[in-house]
Protein backbone atom coordinates (compact mmCIF):
# COMPACT_ATOMS: atom_id res chain seq x y z
CA UNK A 1 0.00 0.00 0.00
CA UNK A 2 0.79 2.97 -0.60
CA UNK A 3 0.88 4.57 3.08
CA UNK A 4 3.22 1.86 4.25
CA UNK A 5 6.50 3.47 2.04
CA UNK A 6 7.84 6.10 4.49
CA UNK A 7 10.84 8.04 3.40
CA UNK A 8 12.19 11.43 4.60
CA UNK A 9 12.84 13.56 1.85
CA UNK A 10 14.45 17.03 1.18
CA UNK A 11 13.01 18.21 4.41
CA UNK A 12 11.02 15.58 6.01
CA UNK A 13 8.61 13.07 5.44
CA UNK A 14 5.58 14.50 3.03
CA UNK A 15 2.48 12.66 1.43
CA UNK A 16 -1.07 13.40 0.35
CA UNK A 17 -2.97 13.04 3.53
CA UNK A 18 -5.24 9.66 3.40
CA UNK A 19 -2.89 8.61 0.70
CA UNK A 20 0.37 8.11 2.14
CA UNK A 21 0.39 10.18 5.20
CA UNK A 22 -2.32 8.34 7.50
CA UNK A 23 -2.58 8.11 10.72
CA UNK A 24 -1.02 4.87 11.61
CA UNK A 25 1.69 6.02 9.34
CA UNK A 26 2.55 8.70 12.07
CA UNK A 27 2.17 6.81 15.03
CA UNK A 28 4.98 4.88 12.94
CA UNK A 29 6.91 7.57 12.84
CA UNK A 30 6.07 8.19 16.33
CA UNK A 31 7.73 5.20 17.64
CA UNK A 32 10.48 5.59 15.40
CA UNK A 33 11.86 8.99 16.86
CA UNK A 34 11.38 7.65 20.24
CA UNK A 35 13.59 4.15 19.19
CA UNK A 36 16.17 7.01 17.75
CA UNK A 37 15.97 9.06 20.39
CA UNK A 38 16.71 6.23 22.89
CA UNK A 39 19.19 4.00 20.50
CA UNK A 40 22.99 4.08 22.38
CA UNK A 41 24.10 4.41 18.06
CA UNK A 42 22.45 7.96 18.36
CA UNK A 43 25.56 9.26 19.88
CA UNK A 44 28.30 8.24 16.78
CA UNK A 45 25.98 10.85 14.77
CA UNK A 46 27.65 13.56 13.09
CA UNK A 47 25.76 16.19 14.77
CA UNK A 48 27.77 15.04 17.85
CA UNK A 49 30.73 13.73 16.37
CA UNK A 50 31.48 16.70 13.77
CA UNK A 51 29.65 19.49 14.43
CA UNK A 52 30.05 19.69 18.39
CA UNK A 53 26.62 19.81 19.82
CA UNK A 54 25.88 18.60 23.02
CA UNK A 55 23.70 15.35 23.39
CA UNK A 56 20.82 15.22 24.87
CA UNK A 57 19.25 12.22 26.27
CA UNK A 58 15.58 10.91 25.54
CA UNK A 59 14.38 11.68 28.94
CA UNK A 60 15.40 15.90 28.42
CA UNK A 61 11.85 15.19 26.58
CA UNK A 62 10.23 16.17 23.10
CA UNK A 63 8.14 19.16 21.73
CA UNK A 64 5.44 18.43 18.64
CA UNK A 65 3.64 21.47 16.76
CA UNK A 66 1.52 21.65 14.06
CA UNK A 67 0.40 23.68 11.62
CA UNK A 68 -3.12 24.24 10.04
CA UNK A 69 -3.10 22.46 7.75
CA UNK A 70 -6.84 19.73 7.77
CA UNK A 71 -6.04 17.49 10.07
CA UNK A 72 -2.57 18.84 11.86
CA UNK A 73 -3.92 18.80 15.59
CA UNK A 74 -4.72 15.47 15.44
CA UNK A 75 -1.87 14.11 13.66
CA UNK A 76 0.40 15.89 15.93
CA UNK A 77 -1.61 14.64 18.90
CA UNK A 78 -0.94 10.97 17.59
CA UNK A 79 2.62 11.53 17.25
CA UNK A 80 2.64 12.88 20.45
CA UNK A 81 1.03 9.85 21.82
CA UNK A 82 3.30 7.52 20.24
CA UNK A 83 6.10 9.19 21.57
CA UNK A 84 4.71 8.95 25.20
CA UNK A 85 4.44 5.03 24.28
CA UNK A 86 7.50 5.08 23.32
CA UNK A 87 8.92 6.13 27.04
CA UNK A 88 9.71 9.64 25.92
CA UNK A 89 8.46 13.03 27.86
CA UNK A 90 6.17 15.04 25.42
CA UNK A 91 4.57 18.31 25.48
CA UNK A 92 2.37 19.30 22.72
CA UNK A 93 1.34 23.05 21.75
CA UNK A 94 -1.53 24.64 22.64
CA UNK A 95 -2.09 25.96 18.84
CA UNK A 96 -0.48 25.99 15.45
CA UNK A 97 2.49 27.48 15.45
CA UNK A 98 5.49 28.57 12.81
CA UNK A 99 8.24 25.82 12.51
CA UNK A 100 10.78 28.88 13.90
CA UNK A 101 9.13 29.00 17.22
CA UNK A 102 8.82 25.02 17.31
CA UNK A 103 12.89 25.09 16.69
CA UNK A 104 13.66 28.03 19.36
CA UNK A 105 11.66 26.46 22.01
CA UNK A 106 14.00 23.11 21.34
CA UNK A 107 17.21 25.10 21.45
CA UNK A 108 16.27 27.39 23.90
CA UNK A 109 14.32 24.59 26.39
CA UNK A 110 17.02 22.62 26.07
CA UNK A 111 14.82 19.38 24.33
CA UNK A 112 16.15 16.20 22.78
CA UNK A 113 14.01 16.90 19.83
CA UNK A 114 11.08 18.42 18.27
CA UNK A 115 8.30 17.03 15.83
CA UNK A 116 6.63 19.58 13.86
CA UNK A 117 3.50 18.60 11.76
CA UNK A 118 3.77 20.69 8.57
CA UNK A 119 3.85 19.97 4.58
CA UNK A 120 5.21 23.94 4.69
CA UNK A 121 4.69 25.16 0.90
CA UNK A 122 3.32 21.66 -0.35
CA UNK A 123 -0.43 21.93 -1.52
CA UNK A 124 -3.28 21.41 0.79
CA UNK A 125 -3.71 17.69 0.35
CA UNK A 126 -0.26 17.19 1.46
CA UNK A 127 1.07 17.01 5.34
CA UNK A 128 3.93 16.08 6.92
CA UNK A 129 6.83 15.59 9.48
CA UNK A 130 10.03 18.01 10.34
CA UNK A 131 12.40 16.31 12.92
CA UNK A 132 14.34 18.68 14.53
CA UNK A 133 17.32 17.76 16.20
CA UNK A 134 18.59 19.57 19.60
CA UNK A 135 20.11 22.27 18.04
CA UNK A 136 16.50 23.45 16.25
CA UNK A 137 17.64 22.99 13.03
CA UNK A 138 16.51 20.72 10.12
CA UNK A 139 17.59 16.91 10.64
CA UNK A 140 20.30 15.97 8.71
CA UNK A 141 20.59 12.70 6.05
CA UNK A 142 22.42 10.15 8.82
CA UNK A 143 19.50 11.53 11.32
CA UNK A 144 16.80 10.79 9.21
CA UNK A 145 18.38 7.66 8.29
CA UNK A 146 18.49 6.10 11.67
CA UNK A 147 14.94 7.07 12.10
CA UNK A 148 13.62 5.25 8.84
CA UNK A 149 15.78 2.24 10.01
CA UNK A 150 13.76 2.19 13.64
CA UNK A 151 10.23 2.36 11.55
CA UNK A 152 8.01 -0.29 13.05
CA UNK A 153 6.11 -2.84 10.77
CA UNK A 154 2.87 -1.98 12.54
CA UNK A 155 1.55 1.36 14.07
CA UNK A 156 1.80 0.86 17.97
CA UNK A 157 -1.22 0.61 20.18
CA UNK A 158 -1.44 4.38 21.54
CA UNK A 159 -2.15 5.41 25.33
CA UNK A 160 -5.30 7.11 26.29
CA UNK A 161 -3.61 9.92 28.70
CA UNK A 162 -3.83 13.75 28.80
CA UNK A 163 -0.85 15.68 27.07
CA UNK A 164 0.82 18.45 28.53
CA UNK A 165 0.16 21.54 26.70
CA UNK A 166 2.19 24.63 26.28
CA UNK A 167 2.16 27.92 24.38
CA UNK A 168 5.60 28.72 22.60
CA UNK A 169 4.45 32.21 21.15
CA UNK A 170 5.48 35.03 23.82
CA UNK A 171 8.73 33.19 24.82
CA UNK A 172 9.50 32.98 20.57
CA UNK A 173 8.54 36.84 19.88
CA UNK A 174 11.03 37.41 23.06
CA UNK A 175 13.48 36.61 21.78
CA UNK A 176 13.24 38.41 18.38
CA UNK A 177 12.92 41.75 19.87
CA UNK A 178 16.55 41.23 21.47
CA UNK A 179 17.46 40.34 17.09
CA UNK A 180 15.70 43.35 15.64
CA UNK A 181 15.64 47.22 16.34
CA UNK A 182 11.91 47.32 16.14
CA UNK A 183 11.99 51.12 17.78
CA UNK A 184 13.68 52.40 14.58
CA UNK A 185 10.81 49.99 12.50
CA UNK A 186 8.22 51.94 14.70
CA UNK A 187 9.91 55.20 14.21
CA UNK A 188 10.07 55.03 10.32
CA UNK A 189 7.33 56.30 8.11
CA UNK A 190 6.33 52.60 7.13
CA UNK A 191 3.02 51.34 6.16
CA UNK A 192 3.19 47.14 6.25
CA UNK A 193 0.77 44.89 5.08
CA UNK A 194 1.01 40.98 6.11
CA UNK A 195 -0.10 38.08 4.49
CA UNK A 196 0.51 35.02 6.49
CA UNK A 197 -1.21 32.94 3.29
CA UNK A 198 -3.33 31.28 5.97
CA UNK A 199 -0.52 29.97 7.63
CA UNK A 200 0.48 29.33 11.08
CA UNK A 201 2.81 32.55 11.34
CA UNK A 202 -0.57 34.91 11.39
CA UNK A 203 0.09 37.10 14.38
CA UNK A 204 3.03 36.83 14.88
CA UNK A 205 4.70 40.28 12.84
CA UNK A 206 1.15 42.02 13.89
CA UNK A 207 2.10 41.35 17.47
CA UNK A 208 5.41 43.28 17.29
CA UNK A 209 4.36 45.84 14.94
CA UNK A 210 1.51 46.70 17.56
CA UNK A 211 3.49 47.27 20.17
CA UNK A 212 5.70 49.88 18.14
CA UNK A 213 2.32 51.70 16.75
CA UNK A 214 3.52 51.11 13.71
CA UNK A 215 0.09 51.06 10.85
CA UNK A 216 -0.27 47.78 9.38
CA UNK A 217 -2.74 45.58 7.77
CA UNK A 218 -2.98 41.68 8.43
CA UNK A 219 -4.50 39.67 5.53
CA UNK A 220 -4.79 36.34 4.89
CA UNK A 221 -4.78 35.85 8.53
CA UNK A 222 -7.62 33.57 9.39
CA UNK A 223 -7.24 29.38 9.80
CA UNK A 224 -8.16 27.97 6.56
CA UNK A 225 -6.98 24.84 5.72
CA UNK A 226 -7.43 24.65 1.84
CA UNK A 227 -5.24 28.17 1.92
CA UNK A 228 -7.89 29.81 -0.21
CA UNK A 229 -7.59 27.09 -2.81
CA UNK A 230 -3.87 27.94 -3.42
CA UNK A 231 -0.62 26.64 -2.37
CA UNK A 232 1.13 28.56 0.87
CA UNK A 233 4.03 29.37 -0.94
CA UNK A 234 5.45 32.76 -1.74
CA UNK A 235 5.40 32.54 -5.51
CA UNK A 236 3.52 35.42 -7.27
CA UNK A 237 0.69 33.98 -8.69
CA UNK A 238 -0.11 32.57 -4.79
CA UNK A 239 0.10 36.60 -4.27
CA UNK A 240 -2.82 38.07 -5.98
CA UNK A 241 -4.60 39.55 -2.78
CA UNK A 242 -1.24 40.57 -1.43
CA UNK A 243 -0.61 43.12 -4.83
CA UNK A 244 -4.59 44.03 -5.09
CA UNK A 245 -4.20 45.66 -1.13
CA UNK A 246 -1.00 47.22 -1.79
CA UNK A 247 -2.32 48.71 -4.79
CA UNK A 248 -5.10 49.95 -3.31
CA UNK A 249 -3.35 51.46 -0.40
CA UNK A 250 -0.53 52.70 -2.44
CA UNK A 251 -3.46 55.30 -3.91
CA UNK A 252 -4.33 56.22 -0.77
CA UNK A 253 -1.39 56.88 1.20
CA UNK A 254 1.24 59.29 -0.04
CA UNK A 255 3.77 59.91 2.96
CA UNK A 256 4.60 56.39 3.90
CA UNK A 257 6.50 53.32 2.43
CA UNK A 258 4.48 50.65 1.55
CA UNK A 259 5.73 47.05 2.16
CA UNK A 260 4.03 43.38 1.82
CA UNK A 261 6.03 40.93 3.09
CA UNK A 262 4.80 37.30 2.90
CA UNK A 263 5.51 33.59 4.76
CA UNK A 264 4.59 30.61 4.00
CA UNK A 265 1.95 27.69 5.31
CA UNK A 266 4.61 27.04 8.11
CA UNK A 267 6.20 30.64 8.67
CA UNK A 268 9.88 29.47 7.77
CA UNK A 269 9.76 30.87 4.52
CA UNK A 270 9.63 34.64 3.10
CA UNK A 271 9.28 36.74 0.10
CA UNK A 272 8.37 40.38 0.17
CA UNK A 273 6.50 42.99 -2.40
CA UNK A 274 7.73 46.28 -2.93
CA UNK A 275 5.60 49.79 -2.92
CA UNK A 276 3.98 48.86 -6.08
CA UNK A 277 2.77 45.47 -5.51
CA UNK A 278 5.93 44.35 -7.58
CA UNK A 279 6.76 40.54 -6.74
CA UNK A 280 10.36 41.08 -4.55
CA UNK A 281 11.48 37.22 -5.51
CA UNK A 282 13.05 34.90 -2.96
CA UNK A 283 16.50 36.10 -4.77
CA UNK A 284 16.03 39.62 -4.48
CA UNK A 285 15.12 39.06 -1.18
CA UNK A 286 17.69 36.92 -0.01
CA UNK A 287 20.56 39.43 -1.37
CA UNK A 288 18.69 42.02 0.32
CA UNK A 289 18.77 40.94 3.31
CA UNK A 290 22.58 39.55 3.29
CA UNK A 291 23.42 43.56 1.90
CA UNK A 292 21.77 44.41 5.30
CA UNK A 293 24.09 42.35 7.38
CA UNK A 294 26.84 43.34 5.36
CA UNK A 295 25.95 47.51 5.15
CA UNK A 296 23.88 47.59 8.70
CA UNK A 297 25.56 44.63 10.72
CA UNK A 298 29.06 44.66 10.03
CA UNK A 299 28.54 40.48 9.20
CA UNK A 300 31.66 38.60 9.26
CA UNK A 301 32.05 34.86 8.20
CA UNK A 302 30.94 32.62 5.73
CA UNK A 303 27.76 32.72 3.17
CA UNK A 304 26.07 29.50 2.23
CA UNK A 305 23.93 29.25 -0.83
CA UNK A 306 21.52 26.40 -1.78
CA UNK A 307 22.82 25.47 -5.63
CA UNK A 308 19.60 27.09 -7.50
CA UNK A 309 19.59 30.79 -5.39
CA UNK A 310 20.87 33.97 -7.41
CA UNK A 311 24.96 34.94 -8.21
CA UNK A 312 24.02 38.01 -6.66
CA UNK A 313 24.47 36.60 -3.19
CA UNK A 314 27.97 35.21 -4.02
CA UNK A 315 28.70 38.51 -5.69
CA UNK A 316 27.87 40.41 -2.58
CA UNK A 317 30.15 38.07 -0.77
CA UNK A 318 33.23 38.46 -2.63
CA UNK A 319 32.80 42.10 -2.87
CA UNK A 320 33.46 42.03 1.08
CA UNK A 321 35.89 38.98 0.68
CA UNK A 322 33.55 36.72 2.45
CA UNK A 323 34.07 32.99 1.54
CA UNK A 324 30.77 31.85 0.09
CA UNK A 325 29.61 27.85 -0.26
CA UNK A 326 27.43 26.35 -2.73
CA UNK A 327 24.86 23.42 -0.96
CA UNK A 328 22.42 21.26 -2.45
CA UNK A 329 19.02 22.36 -1.83
CA UNK A 330 17.55 21.48 1.19
CA UNK A 331 18.28 23.32 4.25
CA UNK A 332 19.94 20.60 6.21
CA UNK A 333 22.77 20.95 3.97
CA UNK A 334 23.45 24.77 5.23
CA UNK A 335 22.84 23.57 8.58
CA UNK A 336 26.21 22.79 10.14
CA UNK A 337 28.04 26.06 8.84
CA UNK A 338 25.32 27.75 10.98
CA UNK A 339 25.58 25.45 14.27
CA UNK A 340 29.34 25.49 14.68
CA UNK A 341 29.95 29.24 13.74
CA UNK A 342 31.66 29.04 10.62
CA UNK A 343 28.78 30.34 8.62
CA UNK A 344 27.13 33.51 9.46
CA UNK A 345 24.00 33.28 7.06
CA UNK A 346 22.55 30.84 4.49
CA UNK A 347 19.60 30.87 2.19
CA UNK A 348 17.77 29.17 -0.26
CA UNK A 349 15.77 29.60 -3.61
CA UNK A 350 12.46 28.49 -1.75
CA UNK A 351 12.64 31.49 0.24
CA UNK A 352 14.60 30.20 3.52
CA UNK A 353 17.27 31.88 5.41
CA UNK A 354 19.24 31.35 8.20
CA UNK A 355 21.42 33.59 10.63
CA UNK A 356 23.81 32.40 13.32
CA UNK A 357 22.83 35.02 15.83
CA UNK A 358 19.23 33.25 15.52
CA UNK A 359 18.99 29.76 14.77
CA UNK A 360 20.44 27.04 12.50
CA UNK A 361 16.87 26.98 10.81
CA UNK A 362 15.24 28.92 8.54
CA UNK A 363 12.83 31.68 9.71
CA UNK A 364 10.54 33.79 8.11
CA UNK A 365 9.14 35.98 11.14
CA UNK A 366 12.76 36.94 11.48
CA UNK A 367 13.30 37.89 7.80
CA UNK A 368 10.16 40.16 7.20
CA UNK A 369 11.71 42.03 10.61
CA UNK A 370 15.00 42.36 8.98
CA UNK A 371 13.16 43.82 5.46
CA UNK A 372 11.92 45.99 7.56
CA UNK A 373 15.31 47.13 9.89
CA UNK A 374 16.40 47.76 6.59
CA UNK A 375 13.66 49.79 4.74
CA UNK A 376 13.69 51.73 8.16
CA UNK A 377 17.90 52.19 8.19
CA UNK A 378 17.77 53.69 4.22
CA UNK A 379 14.68 55.35 4.02
CA UNK A 380 13.76 53.73 0.66
CA UNK A 381 11.59 50.99 -0.33
CA UNK A 382 12.36 47.90 -1.55
CA UNK A 383 11.68 48.96 -5.11
CA UNK A 384 14.43 51.72 -4.91
CA UNK A 385 16.93 49.09 -2.38
CA UNK A 386 16.31 46.68 -5.15
CA UNK A 387 17.39 49.36 -8.25
CA UNK A 388 20.60 50.40 -5.69
CA UNK A 389 21.35 46.02 -5.33
CA UNK A 390 21.84 45.88 -9.23
CA UNK A 391 24.01 49.01 -9.69
CA UNK A 392 26.28 47.31 -7.57
CA UNK A 393 25.66 43.35 -9.00
CA UNK A 394 24.48 44.19 -12.38
CA UNK A 395 20.76 43.38 -13.46
CA UNK A 396 19.81 39.47 -12.69
CA UNK A 397 16.15 38.43 -13.22
CA UNK A 398 14.99 35.26 -12.47
CA UNK A 399 11.55 32.88 -12.99
CA UNK A 400 10.87 29.26 -11.68
CA UNK A 401 8.63 26.89 -13.27
CA UNK A 402 7.27 23.54 -12.00
CA UNK A 403 6.19 20.85 -14.60
CA UNK A 404 4.16 17.53 -13.24
CA UNK A 405 6.77 15.39 -14.35
CA UNK A 406 5.58 11.50 -12.55
CA UNK A 407 9.40 10.68 -14.54
CA UNK A 408 11.04 13.47 -13.10
CA UNK A 409 14.45 11.96 -12.70
CA UNK A 410 14.83 10.31 -15.69
CA UNK A 411 14.63 13.58 -17.84
CA UNK A 412 17.27 14.68 -14.99
CA UNK A 413 19.53 12.04 -15.70
CA UNK A 414 19.34 12.38 -19.22
CA UNK A 415 19.93 15.75 -19.43
CA UNK A 416 22.92 14.97 -17.23
CA UNK A 417 24.04 12.38 -19.32
CA UNK A 418 23.61 14.52 -22.96
CA UNK A 419 23.28 18.11 -22.04
CA UNK A 420 23.00 21.14 -24.61
CA UNK A 421 25.05 22.89 -26.42
CA UNK A 422 22.74 25.46 -26.53
CA UNK A 423 19.79 26.66 -25.41
CA UNK A 424 17.38 29.79 -26.71
CA UNK A 425 20.93 31.07 -28.80
CA UNK A 426 22.67 31.07 -25.29
CA UNK A 427 26.02 29.04 -25.59
CA UNK A 428 26.36 26.69 -22.53
CA UNK A 429 29.72 27.27 -21.06
CA UNK A 430 30.04 25.03 -18.36
CA UNK A 431 27.60 21.97 -16.72
CA UNK A 432 27.63 21.80 -12.98
CA UNK A 433 25.61 18.65 -10.89
CA UNK A 434 26.04 19.33 -8.04
CA UNK A 435 22.03 18.77 -7.17
CA UNK A 436 20.39 18.40 -10.83
CA UNK A 437 21.64 19.68 -13.81
CA UNK A 438 22.93 23.51 -13.96
CA UNK A 439 23.45 24.70 -17.50
CA UNK A 440 26.08 28.16 -17.10
CA UNK A 441 25.59 30.89 -20.13
CA UNK A 442 27.90 33.90 -19.86
CA UNK A 443 24.28 35.70 -19.18
CA UNK A 444 23.08 33.26 -16.76
CA UNK A 445 21.92 29.70 -15.63
CA UNK A 446 19.24 27.14 -16.21
CA UNK A 447 18.77 24.54 -13.50
CA UNK A 448 16.92 21.47 -14.52
CA UNK A 449 16.04 19.61 -10.84
CA UNK A 450 13.26 16.70 -9.86
CA UNK A 451 11.74 17.66 -6.50
CA UNK A 452 12.33 15.80 -3.52
CA UNK A 453 8.88 16.37 -2.25
CA UNK A 454 6.41 16.30 -4.98
CA UNK A 455 6.27 14.80 -8.73
CA UNK A 456 7.62 17.52 -9.66
CA UNK A 457 10.27 18.48 -12.18
CA UNK A 458 11.70 22.08 -11.48
CA UNK A 459 13.22 24.38 -14.03
CA UNK A 460 15.09 27.62 -12.45
CA UNK A 461 16.58 30.25 -14.68
CA UNK A 462 18.32 33.74 -13.25
CA UNK A 463 19.80 35.50 -16.54
CA UNK A 464 20.61 39.23 -17.08
CA UNK A 465 16.93 40.16 -18.20
CA UNK A 466 13.35 38.76 -17.92
CA UNK A 467 13.16 38.33 -22.05
CA UNK A 468 16.31 35.78 -21.58
CA UNK A 469 14.76 34.20 -18.78
CA UNK A 470 11.22 33.49 -21.01
CA UNK A 471 13.17 32.54 -24.01
CA UNK A 472 15.63 30.15 -21.91
CA UNK A 473 12.54 28.51 -19.76
CA UNK A 474 10.21 28.02 -22.62
CA UNK A 475 13.25 26.44 -24.85
CA UNK A 476 13.45 24.04 -22.27
CA UNK A 477 10.30 23.13 -21.33
CA UNK A 478 9.97 22.28 -25.34
CA UNK A 479 13.01 20.09 -24.41
CA UNK A 480 11.09 18.44 -21.44
CA UNK A 481 8.29 17.90 -23.55
CA UNK A 482 9.22 17.03 -26.95
CA UNK A 483 10.42 13.22 -25.61
CA UNK A 484 14.26 14.58 -24.30
CA UNK A 485 15.51 15.39 -28.07
CA UNK A 486 18.57 17.49 -26.54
Amino acid sequence: MAGDRIKFGTDGWRGVIARDFTFAGVARVGAAIAAYLQDPARRGLSIYRDWGVGFRPASSGALVGYDTRFLSREFATHLALALVRGGVPVRLTATPVPTPALSWAVANQHLACGVMITASHNPPMYNGVKVKPEYGGSATQDVTDLIEAHLPPEAPKLPDEPLELVDLKEGYLSSLRKLVDLKAIGAAPLQVVVDAMYGSASGYVPTLLREVRLPHLAIRSGVDPLFGGKKPEPLPENLVPLRAVIRSLRRRIRRRILVGLVTDGDGDRAAAMDEEGNYLDTHRTASLLLWHLIRHRDLKGKVIKSFALTDMVSKLAAGEGLPCQEVKIGFKWAVQGLVTGEAAFAGEESGGYGYRFHLPERDGILSGLLLLELVAATGKGLKGLVEDLFSQVGPHYYRRQDLQLPGRIEVVEHIKAHPPGKVAGFTVRDVETLDGVKLRFKQGWLLFRASGTEPILRLYCEMDSLESVNRVLEEAQRLVKGGLSL
